[in-house]
């Protein structure tokens, strides 16, 4: 079983005074949650971890975006540091997809997915992003050779149907949190740590009305 690294649910942060924030967002955030330095080395150990894995087979490094890009675009110059400097090399090939939920007044929320899979036979597959069941299942009609799942954040809900994915950076409490292109409403992704948002801050910027990812 996959493990992260653990934030316990007693974690609050730090200080975000301590910490170059853009002005624009000061008052909308509670604490700074995971440093950003603490994402990037995190991120590069985890590359390791993948680059051991994957063997000589050839990667098609697939992006969940909006909310995976910064994680995806860090986790590959690691893994291209890798391949420059380490005794073994893999050819990588990028490709980026994107899922969207039509979030209704309902319990049940509409997926589709917009990209390109049809690369993807034959391939072992890394992955980034947060939602990851919707595009599994997708995935299963190209017949790709392996899929790993990379996700920097799981969050701890104890009522969660139980899916892990195959690399984990951080294990964090069920707070919400916004930063390192992971938004609010759009807003955020423009934030290098990731921080706590306040609750007032919710009401603030939710009235444009968009495609949740």
């Amino acid at each position: 079983m996959a493990h992260g690294l653990q934030i316990k649910d007693e974690e609050s942060g730090y200080n975000k005074n301590l910490f170059c924030i853009p002005k624009h967002y000061e008052e909308d955030l509670e604490r700074v949650f995971i440093p950003h330095g603490v994402i990037l080395d995190r991120t590069e150990r985890l590359a390791r971890d993948i680059m051991q894995d994957m063997g000589n087979h050839h990667i098609v490094a697939l992006c969940v975006l909006k909310g995976g890009y910064k994680f995806f675009a860090d986790l590959l110059d690691h893994i291209k540091a890798l391949n420059q400097n380490g005794d073994k090399s893999v050819p990588i090939t990028v490709d980026f997809v994107r899922i969207k939920s039509y979030c209704k007044d309902t319990p049940t929320e509409k997926m589709s997915i917009v990209g390109e899979l049809s690369t993807l036979n034959g391939k072992d597959i890394i992955k980034t992003g947060r939602t990851m069941k919707a595009l599994l299942s997708e995935l299963k009609d190209n017949e790709p050779k392996m899929v790993k799942v990379v996700s920097l954040l799981i969050k701890r809900i104890y009522r969660s149907p139980g899916y892990r994915p195959d690399y984990i950076g951080f294990e964090i409490p069920d707070k919400f949190v916004v930063g390192y292109a992971l938004d609010y409403n759009e807003y955020f992704r423009d934030l290098n740590h990731i921080c706590i948002l306040k609750e007032r801050a919710k009401e603030k910027y939710k009235s444009n009305v968009r495609l949740l990812e």
